[in-house]
């Protein structure tokens, strides 16, 4: 019987952990970017601070 090969296994599972958190920060990045041009309108100026 062949023995397994865990070391394979173990660094197999890490880059795919690695990678799906890099996936994570692009897309969180992403957002970010995203985020305040389209769901925040500008922000609004009040008359009463014009003026004082």
């Amino acid at each position: 019987m062949a023995k397994t090969n865990y070391t394979y296994e173990k660094r197999q599972k890490e880059l795919a952990r690695q990678k799906k958190q890099a996936e994570k920060l692009l897309k969180k990045a992403a957002s970010k970017f995203e985020q305040p041009s389209e769901d925040q309108p500008p922000p609004s100026v009040d008359e009463k601070s014009l003026v004082e």
